[in-house]
């Protein structure tokens, strides 16, 4: 009994000895991916590569030239620390050394190290420290960078995606970056409220394009969001325009155009902050209606007034908003670019409007390099 005794308490200490050895690799792998852990791990494969590196060429330096040590050099550059990087670097300065020493001078042969192959290697040295010394500053190692962008690209996207509508109801919506890139300018929130009878919908298009302004859309995107719902229709424009003041940027205003939709009476309210205005479909007469309301940028004025436009929509109408980036251009008047926008739009009547608002983007504003955004909602017949 003893004996079965000892023989159970060690093994049961050799699992949780495994145990927390596997739960520490794992912990340290994913620190390590996360960027929080040590890079020794990769320093130290790194460091063997070197001298490993340094035998093939001295052995058969036709297949392995002198300035294959630059493979290390740039994946240090990716991996590592700035002060792991000397130690690397170093590591390679000795290898360039032996192997000047072993094949020869440079006028001997073309598999020597020549001066070009020093200079090579010392600029991806340097071009390395310069890369790890930037992502050391940013604080986002290169293996986290990547899947952060993705994240916040993501986030965006979940939160301008549009609520369910009850029946009779439908919702389009689109938005293109400037330049094919991921991160956009404009940028819609949107919320039923009231217990559900009521959509609110923010359109926002903040000052600048793609990447530049991707950052503030999506810091103002956040804080838009939990206002939205959180106050009366009338106090979410005037909040935001005080949160837009209080952030002090160089290039800070932003238009944005606020519906308020009932979604039993089809009655709505628009209320604007230096927005282009929204066009109204009547189903009755197949013609396209601006209603434009009045009120300043945000981000400009303190205490700024927000006057609302009210209408109604009816079985069949369509109500469309946008941004300046599918009806502004150069040479040419609002005006024509709104006629053009409703007389595309015409087109999708009696389709329904399905799949309409990325195909209008297609059609009107293709090649424009500009931030495009585009809502339809349609109260079906």
């Amino acid at each position: 009994m003893a004996g079965g005794a000892k023989t159970d308490s060690y093994t049961a200490r050799m699992r949780r000895s495994l145990h927390r050895v596997r739960i520490g690799v794992r912990k340290s792998g994913v620190d390590y991916f996360r960027g929080d852990g040590s890079d020794w791990i990769a320093l130290v494969g790194l460091l063997l590569t070197v001298p490993g590196i340094a035998i093939a060429t001295m052995a058969v330096p036709v297949w392995f030239a002198p300035s294959a040590l630059v493979l290390p050099i740039v994946a240090g550059g990716l991996l590592l620390r700035p002060s792991s990087l000397l130690s690397l670097y170093a590591a390679a300065a000795t290898a360039l050394i032996v192997e000047s020493l072993v094949l020869g001078p440079y006028d001997q042969g073309p598999a020597t190290v020549t001066p070009g192959t020093v200079l090579v290697v010392a600029a991806c040295g340097l071009f390395g420290l310069l890369i790890a010394q930037f992502r050391a500053r940013v604080g986002v190692p290169w293996r986290r960078g990547g899947t952060m962008l993705f994240d916040l690209r993501e986030r965006i996207r979940v939160q301008s995606a549009l609520p369910q509508l009850p029946k009779g109801w439908h919702r389009e919506m689109s938005l293109r970056p400037a330049g094919g890139q991921s991160f956009s300018g404009d940028f819609v929130v949107a919320a039923r409220t009231n217990g559900g009878r009521t959509l609110e919908v923010v359109l926002t298009d903040v000052s600048g394009k793609g990447m530049d302004a991707g950052s503030r859309a999506l810091l103002l995107s956040g804080a838009f969001g939990g206002l939205l719902g959180s106050l009366p229709p009338e106090g979410f424009l005037p909040a935001a325009n005080g949160y837009l003041l209080r952030q002090d940027w160089d290039e800070g205003f932003a238009t944005s155009i606020h519906l308020v939709l009932d979604l039993e009476s089809g009655e709505y309210e628009l209320l604007s902050a230096g927005h282009l205005p929204a066009l109204q479909l009547h189903a009755g007469s197949g013609r396209w209606e601006e209603m434009a309301a009045e009120g300043p940028l945000l981000g400009v004025y303190d205490r700024a007034e927000f006057d609302p436009v009210k209408g109604v929509l009816l079985p069949g109408d369509v109500l469309m908003l946008f941004t300046d980036g599918l009806v502004e251009a150069s040479g040419r008047d609002l005006s024509e670019g709104i006629d053009r926008l409703s007389g595309e739009a015409d087109r999708y009547v009696a389709a329904g409007f399905v799949g309409a608002a990325w195909h209008l983007i297609e059609s009107v504003a293709k090649h424009v390099n500009d931030d495009r955004a585009l809502l339809l909602i349609c109260r079906e017949s």
